[in-house]
């Protein structure tokens, strides 16, 4: 009969067998939604390395990243604003897989890290060394991802009872964020306005500044849990269908938990360490992937790729409508999660979730 055959059920996704009887399951839909995500992320890199005080045509960006520039573009590219896109594309990716491995593990769509307040946890770390220490840039970093991880291990905890209920995970993270929140308020009420100014353009969420020693940490974080995530997919796929089934069908429901949970934590704090705590995405990018993709399950991929375009296009949008520097990407992304926070929420109690 040929090499492979392809099956289709009607309105589902492929099912394409090899000759040694192997059949993987194609969902057509949702990787033409990554390839498309990812080219417009590619295309919106592009054109934000070319976007500055000395603006460069896509072209020459091009040539000058396959080594064809001269001197001057080989400095811009390479050394000022690669390092840039470079961040953003893998903050944005980082934040758009732990949005969607807490919404999957909530099974809630407001069970993201803005809303649990993992941002704000990082937050307090990194203005603990801002306020109290007067600590580098490097030690501000290290900061925010000890807030971060110390918010994660907290939430998980309190949320604790027999297994951790997706409803009362949401519940504790409010809390949680509302103590941090007020913490932040007074630590910048003891700053002095050197390190209170400091502290605030921090809090804002930027990509202005950023080099390659935040590239190589995000980059090898994400290199090794960006695989070990996709691989628990099956695992979290099962667990929506609540903990009873999960155990009938052999998913060690609170080990799988405890390990996404953990990966996603690790993923927030290092992006909230690299760029500050840029809003919203977390909670976007999973919502927005799974309209695209209209398939069940928490849609990892497509999210990772939909945080990646979200973040470098809004971070273009804000340098070619208001300048280089002028506008952080984080209020770019404030300003339109809010909105989108809004839209949900009355969708949600209009379907009687909420």
């Amino acid at each position: 009969m040929g090499e492979g055959v392809q099956e289709k059920a009607r309105g589902g996704p492929r099912v394409v067998r090899t000759p040694g009887g192997l059949s993987v399951r194609v969902d057509v839909r949702a990787l033409t939604v990554v390839v498309l995500l990812l080219l417009t992320a590619l295309a919106a890199s592009v054109l934000l390395i070319g976007t500055g005080d000395f603006p460069l045509p896509a072209a020459d960006v091009l040539r000058t990243l396959a080594g064809q520039g001269d001197a001057g573009q080989e400095f811009i590219v390479n050394e000022l604003r690669l390092p840039r896109v470079l961040v953003g594309l893998l903050v944005g990716a980082a934040l758009g897989l732990s949005g969607a491995l807490f919404q999957a593990i909530s099974r809630n769509p407001l069970g993201s890290p803005d809303v649990l307040g993992l941002g704000q946890g990082a937050t307090a770390g990194a203005l603990v060394v801002i306020v109290l220490l007067s600590g580098s840039a490097e030690q501000v970093t290290v900061g925010a991802l000890v807030g971060g991880l110390a918010t994660g291990a907290a939430i998980y905890l309190l949320a604790w009872k027999r297994g951790v209920h997706g409803y009362r995970l949401v519940l504790v993270g409010i809390g949680i964020s509302a103590i941090v929140t007020a913490v932040n308020g007074y630590l910048l009420t003891k700053a002095d306005i050197v390190d209170a100014s400091r502290a605030v353009v921090w809090m804002t969420g930027s990509l202005n500044g950023r080099g390659w020693e935040q590239v190589w940490p995000l980059l090898v974080l994400c290199a090794v849990l960006v695989p070990l995530v996709l691989a628990g997919g099956r695992g979290l796929r099962l667990m929506e269908m609540g903990d009873d089934v999960s155990y009938a069908l052999g998913v060690r429901v609170e080990r799988v938990r405890l390990v996404l949970m953990l990966a996603a934590v690790l993923l927030t704090a290092t992006a909230t360490a690299a760029a500050g705590p840029v809003a919203f995405v977390a909670l976007t990018a999973p919502q927005l992937a799974r309209r695209l993709t209209r398939a069940p399950g928490p849609q990892l991929l497509p999210s990772l790729c939909m945080g990646a375009a979200l973040l470098v296009t809004a971070d273009w949008c804000s340098q070619r409508l208001f300048g280089a520097d002028q506008l952080p990407v984080g209020v770019v992304t404030g300003v339109l999660g809010g909105g989108y926070l809004l839209w949900l929420l009355v969708t949600e109690r209009r379907a009687g979730r909420i």
